[in-house]
């Protein structure tokens, strides 16, 4: 085995002395370098978890349990009563026949030869399903350009502004949840051609709309006392 040489001995630990020293200067780097990256990474993931679609409730078919486990919609709903004057069962029934409460709810995609994707059949989208034209003249009309609908409490007040419109361009009472949803449907242009009296499924869709109106009105009378009293923070208790 062979010495090893004097001057080779010092170059190694001078190169070891420098090696040490670059390290000791880059770690503090290294770390802030670390640090940012993971608050940038945080941001992210906080930023998409904001933007995820809330859930829809877990009882749709019962409005108590909807306004117990979402109580800002109570608020919602009944601003949009005093403002429009359509009662808060017959909107909340709107809403669920058209999304289930779903806030990015579309229109189920066309096929395209039987196995591609195809267009959607209208812009339909949110709470209220509301189309693009529509919804444009809902913001102008009522001044609420930031108004989102994927946003509950904006959607019902669509549902209220768009039940009023029908009351007066189609001489609908507020209270007739059935003819309210065919106007909806159809527009108003086309309930007063009466187009729905050709389209019996539309007819019977509208029967169960009715029929959830009245059943969401049973459930409130016995429930919406509570919210009022206590700020709809204790139902069911």
């Amino acid at each position: 085995m062979q010495a090893e040489m004097p001057g080779r001995a010092k170059v190694d630990t001078h190169r070891h002395t420098a090696i040490r020293a670059m390290v000791r200067h880059q770690t503090p780097r290294m770390s802030f370098n670390c640090l940012r990256l993971f608050s940038v990474l945080s941001l992210v993931i906080l930023f998409f978890s904001g933007c995820a679609a809330p859930p829809p409730p877990r009882h749709i078919d019962n409005v108590c349990d909807i306004f117990g486990e979402n109580g800002k919609w109570y608020k919602a709903a009944r601003k949009s009563y005093k403002r429009w004057g359509i009662p808060i069962h017959i909107q909340m029934a709107l809403l669920h026949q058209e999304s289930k409460f779903e806030s990015d709810a579309r229109p189920p995609r066309t096929s395209c030869l039987w196995i591609f994707p195809g267009p959607r059949p209208s812009s339909a989208y949110g709470y209220a399903q509301a189309i693009d034209a529509t919804w444009k003249e809902y913001q102008k009309s009522t001044g609420r350009g930031g108004a989102d609908r994927d946003d509950f409490g904006d959607a019902v007040d669509f549902a209220g502004w768009y039940s009023n419109r029908s009351h007066k361009r189609c001489g609908i009472s507020k209270q007739d949840a059935y003819g309210l949803y065919l106007a909806y449907h159809e527009g108003h242009g086309g309930y007063n051609r009466k187009t729905y009296k050709k389209k019996a499924w539309l007819l019977q869709v509208a029967r169960k709309v009715e029929a959830r109106a009245q059943r969401y009105k049973r459930q409130l009378e016995s429930c919406e006392g509570a919210f009022r009293r206590s700020g709809f923070c204790l139902w069911p208790f």
